[in-house]
C-alpha cells in the first residue's frame, strides 16, 4: 500500500495528487470516512505507481546552487525581471506595485490584488522565453484576476507561443 497524506477541507469530492517531491496527497471532504479514502487510494494504485515513477525519472532539470550562486541569481532576477516587467507592462497597458524576488518551492510568480508581483529567483535558471511567459502571466492578472479563457487570450496576444513555456515548466521542474 502506498503511503499518503490526507488533507480535509470543505470540498465535495476526493482527489489524488502526486507532488513534485513525490508525496501522495488525498484531498477529501471533512467527514469522509477513512476506510473509503483507503479504498479510493487502493483503487487508483496503478495510476499512482505510474505517476510516482514518472516523477522519480523526471526529477528536476534545474541545478542545485551554492548560497553564493543563489544570491547572485536573486540579484540578477531583481534586475532582469524588473526590466522585463516594466517592458511588458508598457506593452500591455497595465500598472503594478512592488516587485519581490522569492524562493517559493512550487510557484514561479504571483500577483496580489494590490498589484504587487512576486517572482521566483529560479526563473534565472530557465530559458528567457519562460521568464517572459511568467512575467506576462502575472501582468495579465492586472486585467483578469483568474485563469479564464479571457485571461489566456491576454497572454496569447503578447506571447502567441506561451504554451511552449508551460510545457517546458512541466517537463523540467
Amino acid at each position: 500500500m502506498i503511503s499518503y497524506e490526507i488533507i480535509r477541507s470543505r470540498r465535495r469530492t476526493l482527489a489524488l495528487q502526486v507532488t513534485r517531491e513525490g508525496r501522495v496527497v488525498v484531498r477529501a471532504p471533512l467527514r469522509y470516512p477513512a476506510d473509503r479514502i483507503e479504498a479510493f487510494v487502493r483503487q487508483h494504485e496503478p495510476w499512482l505507481q505510474k505517476k510516482l515513477s514518472e516523477q522519480k525519472e523526471r526529477g528536476s532539470a534545474l541545478p542545485v546552487l551554492s548560497q553564493e550562486e543563489e544570491y547572485a541569481c536573486r540579484e540578477q532576477a531583481r534586475q532582469v525581471l524588473g526590466e522585463k516587467t516594466a517592458y511588458y507592462a508598457r506593452r500591455m497597458g497595465v500598472t503594478y506595485g512592488r516587485i519581490s524576488i522569492r524562493g517559493q518551492k512550487t510557484r514561479w510568480g504571483s500577483c496580489s490584488a494590490k498589484g504587487n508581483l512576486n517572482y521566483n529567483w529560479k526563473l534565472m535558471l530557465c530559458p528567457e522565453e519562460v521568464q517572459d511567459y511568467v512575467v506576462v502571466h502575472e501582468l495579465a492578472h492586472r486585467r483578469e484576476m483568474n485563469h479564464s479563457k479571457a485571461f489566456y487570450r491576454i497572454v496569447e496576444e503578447i506571447l502567441p507561443d506561451y504554451r511552449d513555456s508551460i510545457r517546458w515548466l512541466k517537463e523540467n521542474t
